[in-house]
């Protein structure tokens, strides 16, 4: 019985530690990457999804701006091909990769709008204006998006790294760092402008 006695009152002592050992907090922080993960690649998908009407319309004013057309069309089966799922965040190669192919569809975009400025009445076009705007705002969710993200990862990250988080980690969850969002390679240094 005196035993018995004492294993209990171990037990009950020993509770209390556990609920701050972090491994709810840890899970509940891996869901919080998780999600903002969801938020990037809905942006990224509206993105994606509002590229075949501004393509649409910049074309029936360039026809002859082919080229740029076509490198906006690869750009986005490009994006296509290159999925990063949640359980994939921890590797950074697979977040390269993805990186890679967004900038790469971000550059095509820049020099479809570089051609409608070529174009008076396509400027003029409502359609364009429209398109234009909610792409504008798009690429600005993106970036609001990317920024929650890496909010969202930095609490994870700081959550398995720090005591008493860590050991719950190292000894039961065995879950790894996730990737953030890095700035592109030239982004600080500034693009000169030249009239």
């Amino acid at each position: 019985m005196k035993r018995w006695m004492q294993s209990l009152l171990a037990a009950l002592l020993v509770l209390p530690l556990l609920g701050g050992c972090g491994y709810n907090e840890i899970q509940r922080q891996e869901e919080g990457v998780f999600k903002a993960w969801a938020d990037v690649e809905a942006t990224y998908q509206r993105r994606a999804d509002l590229i075949p009407n501004l393509v649409e319309t910049v074309k029936a004013y360039a026809a002859h701006e082919r080229e740029t057309l076509e490198q906006v069309t690869a750009a986005r089966a490009s994006v296509g091909r290159v999925q990063l799922n949640a359980a994939n965040l921890s590797d950074p190669q697979q977040v390269e990769q993805f990186l890679a192919a967004q900038q790469q569809m971000s550059g095509a975009l820049s020099r479809l709008l570089l051609v409608a400025e070529r174009y008076p009445d396509l400027k003029a076009s409502q359609n364009f204006r429209d398109l234009q705007h909610q792409l504008e705002g798009t690429e600005n969710r993106i970036n609001v998006a990317r920024q929650r993200y890496n909010e969202a990862v930095q609490q994870f990250n700081s959550a398995i790294r720090t005591f008493p988080g860590n050991l719950t980690n190292k000894f039961l969850l065995k879950l790894e760092r996730k990737e953030p969002f890095k700035a592109e390679a030239g982004a600080a240094s500034a693009p000169q402008v030249k009239f």
